[in-house]
């Protein structure tokens, strides 16, 4: 009986001595790494002290390399965010540091407003006139570069729940076109840009007329300037002149409002930025592009809408009260 119970004793030293080392053991791999000895344990403290220094130096030379970038340019250029390779820049003093990543995007309308961020475009959407607010994007020439075909299929955005969501049907017998607030011709660079800009939210029901004549002339000068100017900051959206405007839509509950004009604002940045704004009547016209100019202030006291927030305050003054053709080649 006491031999027996010695063997207990013993085995439970035993437990218990393996039990300390395997917390020792934890422990001291968990300061030094694998138990290689002291050496091993030394030499592992100097590389991660070496792996530190390097990365500090990388950060040291990044640091340094846009200083250098910042200094070249010139100080009296505005940039924007994105550049054809969408790498960002580095931050810098004066007029040429960095607007914003979404330069185009308008503040804030109100608390109704639902904004979607698609993938080559923003969307201000509202519930109520099931029709978009406004409609912004950043126009590049890699984005005509594209070789995506038009999709020419129209549908609901799923964001949007079932009852509220506007369907490519709600049109059909309307005598209204599916009008394309950010066009599809912008967004040949991409599968998924393509699909999105056929999404209901990016739509307005436009007159035939307007939407294949002088808007989609409108269109077509922006994707020209761009060729010039390398990138655009453009929003347009609809025009409601009246309290209860005209509605298409045979769903119950489901009525979409039919705007009575359209506006587009573009913003060209740079070393000599400039903005100018355009107001169409949502009906039959044919008359010559500089006849519906006006400032983007005009835009914005018709709206209610504050384009390029983003702008230095000064710069946004000045191109906003501006409204010179000539300046744009038209």
């Amino acid at each position: 009986m006491n031999k027996s119970k010695k063997k207990s004793e013993n085995r439970n030293r035993i437990i218990y001595a393996a039990f300390i080392i395997a917390i020792l053991g934890g422990a001291y791999i968990k300061e030094y790494g694998l138990p290689f000895g002291e050496e091993k344990a030394k030499e592992s403290k100097v590389f991660s002290k070496a792996a530190e220094t390097e990365e500090e130096n990388d950060m040291d030379a990044l640091a340094a390399e846009a200083e250098a970038e910042n200094a070249s340019s010139d100080p009296s250029e505005i940039k924007g965010r994105r550049d054809l390779s969408n790498k960002i820049e580095a931050p810098s003093e004066g007029l040429s540091r960095i607007i914003g990543e979404d330069l185009e995007q308008p503040a804030p309308i109100s608390n109704s407003e639902v904004i979607l961020f698609k993938n080559s475009f923003i969307v201000s959407y509202n519930m109520e006139t099931k029709c978009p607010n406004y409609v912004a994007w950043c126009l590049t020439k890699d984005r005509l570069d594209g070789k995506v075909s038009r999709s020419d299929t129209f549908i609901g955005d799923d964001v949007i729940g079932e009852s509220s969501r506007v369907e490519t049907q709600d049109y059909s017998g309307s005598g209204y076109d599916r009008g394309h607030m950010c066009p599809a011709a912008d967004n040949r660079h991409d599968q998924m840009s393509m699909m999105q800009s056929f999404m209901m939210t990016n739509i307005c029901p436009q007159n035939h007329n307007l939407n294949s004549g002088d808007w989609k002339e409108l269109e077509e000068q922006c994707r020209q300037w761009v060729k010039d100017y390398s990138e655009l900051y453009i929003v347009c959206g609809p025009i409601f002149d009246k309290k209860n405007p005209r509605t298409i839509g045979k769903r119950k509950g489901l009525k979409i409002a039919v705007p009575d004009r359209f506006f587009k604002v573009v913003l060209m940045i740079g070393k000599n930025p400039k903005a100018i704004g355009f107001i169409y009547p949502n009906a039959e016209t044919n008359k010559d592009i500089r006849d519906y100019c006006v400032t983007v202030d005009r835009v914005e006291s018709i709206t209610g809408i504050d384009f390029y927030p983003s702008l230095p305050d000064d710069v946004e003054k000045k191109v906003e009260a501006e409204c010179k053709p000539a300046a744009w080649g038209i």
